[in-house]
């Protein structure tokens, strides 16, 4: 169990970046035709269209079931989960009703606590980063709870393809992070997202399902997403069970006393 509760607070502070595996990259999008009744968009023309879809809020709140499974468990908890947009995140673990972690993300410092290991950690997206390898970011985290792209859009180079009613964009600009962006075509609402490591032969796929609309906001109720590496596959399921928009709620943190710092060199 304690190794469960480790990843799973894990997890949304490095954004489930850091569990990225490998994905056979043999081959490439290529920019095509088609003849289904969606007419071929240009990239930008994708990427205009995605942006247009509202993310506009002050606070969110989502109590959220979890279920980890890997190669060696499978477990269940529950998630109250906080936001004030581009402001703060506010995560709380709870096992059989007792919180048994929690996670305090800002955009400047990244802070969490196990009840279990009696551990914690304070610091920034510097050091997490130097860590796993890889750039993280607040955005990172809020796009990927929210349903949206985890990168900004705007910076990448992409090759786009239409296929089976979706739109795929595919970045090209670099040659070791391979990233995929797959669109519904009826209302550019981000579908799946998947980012592959090739050297490290890590893989990360997230897929956002039964999406309904809040104040004109439209959000996923299912996310799936499944990491893969050379020790094997993971699957994280949230679903989200109630969410509400704009209310007056706090974001109380502070770590119990005798906990041991986590250092992260």
């Amino acid at each position: 169990m304690y190794r469960f509760i480790k990843t799973v607070t894990i997890l949304f502070l490095v954004s489930l970046i850091s569990s990225l595996s490998f994905v056979s990259c043999k081959s490439k999008a290529t920019i095509v035709g088609t003849t289904e009744k969606t007419s071929y968009l240009k990239a930008n023309k994708i990427i205009e269209k995605y942006n247009n879809n509202k993310t506009d809020f002050s606070t969110l709140y989502i109590k959220s079931n979890i279920k980890y499974t890997d190669y060696k468990q499978s477990q269940n908890v529950t998630a109250e989960i906080k936001i004030k947009k581009d402001e703060q995140i506010l995560i709380s673990i709870r096992y059989l009703g007792f919180i048994v972690a929690k996670a305090s993300i800002t955009p400047s410092a990244v802070n969490y606590y196990e009840k279990i290991s009696g551990e914690y950690f304070e610091g920034d997206f510097s050091a997490l980063s130097q860590f796993l390898g890889t750039n993280l970011d607040y955005n990172k985290i809020q796009n990927m709870l929210l349903g949206s792209a985890m990168d900004d859009l705007k910076n990448g180079q992409y090759i786009s393809s239409f296929t089976d009613q979706s739109y795929r964009l595919d970045d090209t600009s670099d040659n070791n992070i391979k990233k995929s962006f797959y669109f519904d075509a009826d209302n550019f609402l981000i579908t799946k997202q998947e980012i592959t490591q090739v050297a490290e032969e890590r893989m990360i796929q997230v897929v956002y399902s039964n999406k309904k609309e809040f104040n004109k906001m439209m959000l996923p109720l299912l996310i799936e997403i499944d990491t893969y590496q050379k020790k094997g596959k993971s699957e994280i399921n949230l679903e989200y069970n109630t969410i509400t928009f704009n209310e007056e709620i706090s974001f109380p943190y502070s770590v119990p006393n005798g906990y041991k710092r986590i250092i992260i060199k």
